[in-house]
C-alpha cells in the first residue's frame, strides 16, 4: 500500500496542489498532535494545523539550506499575519535573510530547543500548505531576494556564467564529475565562474574564487553574472530566489518540488530544467547544455 506521503508527493510531482494540501489536511487529523520527536528533525511532524493570525508563530527551519531559501518568501507573508514571527533559522542564512525587507525576527538555529515563547510552531516546509499555495502563483513573489552585484570581469563580448556541479554529499546522484563538463568549456564567448563552496577544481578557462561558504558573496557574484548553471544543491535555490536565469541540472530521480515533466518550475520563473534521460546518465544532459550555449 502506498504511503501518504508517498501519495503527496505524487501530487505535488503532477502540479496537483490543492489535492496535496487536503491529503496534507488528513494526514494532520490522524496524527492528533504527534509530533514525532524520536525522528531526525527533517522529519518530524511539526505543524498541527492551528491558524496563525493574531498567533505568536515560531517557524523551525529543519531541512536543508536550500529548503529554507525557497520558503522563505513566505516569511514576510507569516509575519504580517501573526501577533509576532520569529524565524529560527541555519546560521549561515541570517546575515543574507536580514537584509530582506519585511523579514521577521531570525534566531540562529541550534540543537537544543529555541528559546521563544509562542503560540503556533511550523516547520518551513509546511508553509506551502498553510497558504494553501497553487502552481500559478508559487513564483508571484520571484524575486523575494536581492542584494547588490559583484561583477566578475571578462573578455569583451564573452558571457559570464556561473558553475556549481557538486551537491552536498548526502545525495551523490546530485553531483556531476568534473570532468563530464568538458563540452561546455568547448563553447567560445565563455567565461565560467566557479561558485563552490569550497576549491574542488584547476581549471584554467574557470575563474575561480576561494571556497566561499558565505551565501552574502554567493548572491553578489551571482548577481554579477548573465547565466547560472547548477546541480539540485542550496545555489540553485538561491539564484531562483534572486530572479536570475539559471539552468538547473536534474538527476532522473529528483526531488519531488521539480515535478514530473517539465522544463520550467512554478517555484522560480527564471529557471530552466534540464533532465537526466537516463538515470545516472550526465552526459546527454551536458551536451544539450552546451549545445544551448551556442
Amino acid at each position: 500500500m502506498e504511503r501518504e506521503v508517498d501519495q503527496w508527493m505524487r501530487r505535488m510531482r503532477r502540479g496537483e496542489f490543492a489535492a496535496a494540501w487536503e491529503l496534507g489536511d488528513r494526514m494532520i487529523e490522524s496524527r492528533r498532535g504527534a509530533r514525532c520527536y524520536d525522528k531526525p528533525r527533517h522529519e518530524q511532524f511539526v505543524w498541527d494545523g492551528a491558524p496563525i493570525e493574531g498567533k505568536r508563530v515560531l517557524v523551525r527551519c529543519y531541512h536543508g539550506l536550500g529548503d529554507t531559501l525557497q520558503t522563505a518568501r513566505f516569511f514576510p507573508r507569516v509575519a504580517a499575519l501573526a501577533r509576532s514571527c520569529t524565524v529560527w533559522v541555519q546560521p549561515p542564512l541570517i546575515p543574507l535573510l536580514r537584509l530582506q525587507p519585511e523579514m521577521p525576527k531570525l534566531a540562529p538555529l541550534h540543537d537544543g530547543s529555541p528559546d521563544v515563547d509562542f503560540d503556533v510552531d511550523i516547520e518551513s516546509m509546511e508553509l506551502a500548505h498553510l497558504f494553501r499555495v497553487t502552481p500559478e502563483e508559487a513564483g508571484d513573489s520571484v524575486p523575494y531576494l536581492r542584494v547588490e552585484p559583484r561583477v566578475t570581469a571578462a573578455p569583451q563580448g564573452h558571457r559570464r556564467v556561473g558553475l556549481i556541479w557538486r551537491a552536498g554529499d548526502w545525495d551523490p546522484s546530485r553531483s556531476i564529475p568534473f570532468e563530464l563538463l568538458a563540452p561546455l568549456f568547448e563553447v567560445e564567448g565563455v567565461t565560467y565562474v566557479s561558485l563552490q563552496r569550497e576549491p574542488a577544481v584547476t581549471e584554467p578557462r574557470m575563474q575561480l574564487p576561494a571556497g566561499c561558504d558565505d551565501p552574502i558573496e554567493t548572491a553578489r557574484l551571482m548577481c554579477g553574472l548573465d547565466l547560472v548553471i547548477s546541480v539540485d544543491t542550496m545555489t540553485a535555490h538561491l539564484a531562483g530566489a534572486l530572479g536570475l536565469p539559471a539552468w538547473i541540472l536534474l538527476p532522473r530521480d529528483c526531488d519531488w518540488r521539480w515535478m514530473d515533466d517539465r522544463d520550467d518550475s512554478p517555484w522560480y520563473p527564471t529557471a530552466r530544467l534540464w533532465r537526466q534521460p537516463q538515470s545516472r546518465r550526465w552526459e546527454p544532459v551536458v551536451t544539450a547544455v552546451a549545445a544551448a550555449l551556442r
